[in-house]
Parts: C-alpha cells; sequence; structure tokens
C-alpha cells in the first residue's frame, strides 16, 4: 500500500494519516474473535487497570497468536510506514490496548519516542505507530487525540509518571501541551480526534503529542498498535522485558493482501509459554557495529 504525494505532505504537516474503514468487518471479526480469550490469559504481558481486572495492554500478541501475527505482517499496516522512512522495518512493540467500557484508564499527553529514547536508547524517531480500530471509535468511549504538527517540536522534556496510572509512562507537563496547541490552532483545530468505525486505521509520528481520555462509555474501545522501526535504528538497551521491547531486529516479511481471511503460515515462538529470557533485563548498551 503505496502513499500518494499528498499523502505524505499531509503526514509532513499534521505528523498523522487517518483511513476510515480500511480493513472489512469480516478481517476485523477474525482479529476480534481471538481477543478475549487473550485477555483471560494471567501472563505478564497483560498488565490490568489500577484496581480492576480490565486488561489495559496485551503484549507481543503476534508471538502466539494466529490472527495476530498475520496482522503484524498486513502489508496495508507495514508498507505504508516503510513507504515514508524508505528503509526496512522491524516491530518494536505489538499492543492490543483494551480500554475497556466503564473501566479504561487514561493515558496521559505524551510522546512515543519519549519513552522509546529513555528506556530503551532508541537512537531516533525514525519509527512510528499503526493503529487498527477493533470497535467502533466515538467522542464518548476514549478516542485518541493528537496535537497536529506537535512533531515538528521533536523530542520533547519529559517526566516519568509511576503513580497516575497502571503503567509507567513519561509525560509532557500541561504548560507545554498549552503552548503546543495555541500553536496548532488552539480552540480551533489545536486537538483532533480522529474517529471511526471498526477497521479503521490511523498511522502517527513517534513525536506526535497524543493522549485519551479515560472511557465513561458502556462501550469498549479495544485497539491494536504496531510500532514499527527502521531497521538501522533498532533499540541499543534492554532495560524493558521483551514483551514490551522486542530484541528480534529482523525485517518484517509482509503477508498477501487477504492474509486476515486466509490461514497463512506463520511462526509462533511463544506459543509454548514466554520464555524466561523474556523477563530478564539489562542496564547495558549493545555494541553496535560500526
Amino acid at each position: 500500500m503505496k502513499l500518494t504525494p499528498e499523502q505524505h505532505a499531509q503526514f509532513e504537516r499534521d505528523g498523522y494519516l487517518f483511513f476510515p474503514s480500511l480493513f472489512t468487518p469480516e478481517e476485523v471479526a477474525n482479529l476480534n474473535a481471538a481477543v478475549p480469550e487473550l485477555y483471560a490469559r494471567r501472563e505478564a504481558y497483560n498488565v490490568r487497570e489500577k484496581g480492576s481486572d480490565a486488561v489495559r495492554t496485551n503484549f507481543a500478541a503476534h508471538l502466539y497468536s494466529e490472527p495476530f501475527a498475520r496482522l503484524a505482517r498486513h502489508p496495508r499496516m507495514v508498507e505504508p510506514v516503510q513507504d515514508l522512512f524508505g528503509e526496512e522495518l522491524y516491530m518494536h512493540q505489538f499492543k492490543i490496548n483494551g480500554k475497556m467500557a466503564f473501566e479504561g484508564d487514561v493515558w496521559q499527553w505524551h510522546q512515543d519516542y519519549g519513552t522509546w529514547k529513555n528506556d530503551d536508547l532508541m537512537p531516533t524517531e525514525r519509527a512510528m505507530n499503526v493503529a487498527i480500530f477493533l470497535d467502533d471509535v466515538n467522542e464518548f468511549n476514549g478516542p485518541l487525540m493528537f496535537i497536529p504538527g506537535s512533531h515538528k517540536k521533536g523530542v520533547v522534556d519529559a517526566k516519568h509518571d509511576l503513580a497516575t496510572t497502571s503503567y509507567p509512562l513519561w509525560t509532557v507537563d500541561n504548560a507545554l501541551i498549552t503552548q503546543l496547541v495555541r500553536r496548532a490552532g488552539d480552540k480551533d483545530g489545536g486537538i483532533v480526534s480522529p474517529k471511526g468505525p471498526a477497521g479503521s486505521m490511523i498511522l502517527f509520528h513517534s513525536c506526535l503529542v497524543h493522549a485519551s481520555t479515560s472511557n465513561l462509555s458502556p462501550w469498549n474501545r479495544v485497539s491494536v498498535y504496531l510500532s514499527l522501526c527502521t531497521v538501522s535504528n533498532h533499540i541499543r538497551r534492554f532495560k524493558r522485558p521483551e514483551y514490551i521491547a522486542h530484541r528480534v531486529f529482523d525485517p518484517i516479511a509482509c503477508l498477501p493482501d487477504d492474509c486476515l481471511v486466509r490461514d497463512y503460515p506463520v511462526d509462533l515462538p511463544w506459543k509454548d509459554g514466554m520464555p524466561a529470557q523474556a523477563l530478564e533485563t539489562s542496564l547495558d548498551v549493545l555494541k553496535v557495529a560500526a
């Protein structure tokens, strides 16, 4: 899936692209059917909400779930990022974020690259997120909010918030958020929130400042996030467990476009359980060949 020159220009200007209904109801249904069993597992890779049994984030499903292993190799999600970077990609992170009805907590204002830089020693921001809605997303169930053009600010100062939610995050302070929103148009477009039916997709820059509110509605808002990084820009430290920040830097080989509705074989290295070394961490810096 190649981007048009207009889409390249829009991404450069705004820091994100939105593709409503890019995946069919059948494709989305095949993914949704696998989620309840994944969320029911009592594993370290299922991070639950603070004070709740609801899953906040399921990590690394592409390593043990066939439907999500195929999604991780889907050309509609991988090729646009490869087109923008002009380089092969590896999977830095794979998440199924479950902002569940009445229980889904906030995601504070942040840049994804802030965490990847501070925790994983990712050298530059040559990485980005691609998200697919598994549920309809509306103004009530905690949609993503972006500050258009905020990626042009580059990497901003952030603090490590360990208390607000069950998941630690490098967050941006309110004063800078106010400044960025004003620069982007204040009440006239300074914050945008792409919404649409299940199967819609968002591609956004790793420095784009974004957040989402809690879900007080009776509707789930489950989304899948592929964090794709250029192979040359792989992380240099394994401070976080492997199920959060992956350590295999091989280029992604895409499957055919119909891979969500046909049973193409995929490798599932964790199908018999997550290996013990996936929990091991280190502050050592990787040696990289010149």
